[in-house]
């Protein structure tokens, strides 16, 4: 199954508009080579600790609904979104502490920018709000809609490959998350409030895993400053709410966890995966947030839900097995940015051994060549 979609020999570049001057085109595989071609692209460390990175993700992120709606019933909902992220931007911190410092072009830190308005001001506020007027259930299950926001702006307009069995993956887990949330209850303007939020992360998702100059922690540590002391500041001056400190240091402890290390991780996975494949991975958070919502709630268990657990779990598999070939070109270019020596794309030569990720100019001869990938940054070209 996992070959029928796939293509067993290298196809010409795709929208080649001229003849390659270097040319390292892989042979002819039969569906064996090809299985072993496709087994080394999902199995690489690399790309296992991407996906475990990104699941991950999808469970703090998944527990943090549930617990954010607890909090709910002692902070309302502006004041909250900004305590919780300034509690990511204090887990971020020690993170960028140790960082090397890269000087980003005006095009990443204008992503950043808007990623810090858009998803790290906006999104949350709407999602809390919704929450106020919605169950927990019904709300996490609405996040599902987050990962079609992701996928139809990487494929319109941020140039990312989505292929069958990718488009297959994330309409069965959309189709997991509109079933639920039919039948979960409370849908009404607090749930428009929440797929609003879902629009906001998916472009946000979109703007910070192209932003390759920055680090997600220090995307994180922008948000949480930025949009954390704005949303807090408006939130104490409107809601005029008497905050007592168990309530505030809660609401620090799920933004550290739920939002904090949850975007660091998500947004190392989507530079390695694509913003479409990690986010079809993370739509497992709203699932995440369904159980801990029977457990914390009294929202009963239908026989609905545990079905789309079904329909998750085969959109998943999808979304993680996916990949393409062709014939491709890398630009010649030089460049910084934070990279490895074992990823394929990065044979330079340093005077003295470096081992793991680093930070420096480096410069790339034009390539081009044929191999299974995915669209991570190192592979954000365009299709015909």
């Amino acid at each position: 199954f996992v070959l029928s979609w796939s293509q067993v020999e290298c196809p010409a570049r795709v929208g080649a508009e001229v003849e390659p001057k270097v040319t390292n085109q892989m042979p002819r595989m039969d569906p064996g080579e090809m299985a072993s071609t496709v087994e080394h692209v999902i199995g690489t460390s690399k790309t296992r600790s991407a996906w475990v990175m990104c699941a991950a993700s999808a469970v703090l992120f998944g527990a943090a609904t549930p617990a954010a709606k607890l909090i709910l019933d002692h902070v309302p909902p502006v004041t909250l979104a900004g305590l919780l992220y300034l509690g990511a931007a204090l887990v971020s911190v020690p993170v960028v502490a140790r960082q090397e410092w890269v000087r980003p072009s005006r095009r990443d830190l204008g992503k950043v920018a808007g990623a810090v308005v858009i998803g790290g001001a906006v999104a949350p506020v709407l999602l809390l709000a919704g929450l106020d007027r919605t169950p927990a259930s019904t709300a996490s299950l609405l996040l599902n809609l987050e990962l079609v926001a992701t996928a139809l702006l990487a494929w319109l307009f941020f140039g990312e490959h989505i292929g069958r069995r990718t488009v297959g993956g994330l309409a069965a887990l959309a189709t997991a998350g509109v079933l639920l949330a039919g039948r979960g209850g409370g849908v009404g303007f607090g749930a428009v409030l929440v797929v609003g939020a879902c629009v906001c992360w998916g472009l946000d998702n979109n703007l910070t895993a192209t932003a390759t100059d920055v680090t997600p922690a220090q995307i994180t540590l922008a948000k949480g400053v930025v949009a954390g002391t704005a949303n807090l500041l408006i939130g104490l001056t409107t809601e005029h709410s008497t905050l007592s400190r168990g309530s505030v240091g809660w609401a620090l402890v799920v933004g550290a966890v739920g939002y904090g290390i949850s975007i660091i991780l998500w947004v190392t996975s989507a530079r390695q995966l694509g913003a479409a494949r990690s986010q079809g991975v993370f739509a497992t958070a709203p699932f995440v947030g369904m159980v801990l919502g029977w457990m914390l709630t009294d929202d009963p268990v239908q026989t609905a839900q545990l079905v789309a657990l079904v329909v998750m779990a085969i959109g998943v598999v999808l979304v993680v097995t996916s990949s393409h070939l062709h014939q491709h070109r890398h630009p010649a270019e030089t460049h910084a940015h934070r990279h490895r020596h074992d990823d394929g794309h990065h044979d330079h030569i340093h005077a003295e051994p470096v081992a793991g990720s680093h930070v420096h100019v480096h410069e790339h001869q034009e390539l081009v060549h044929c191999h299974v990938h995915v669209p991570d940054q190192a592979h954000r070209h365009r299709h015909a």
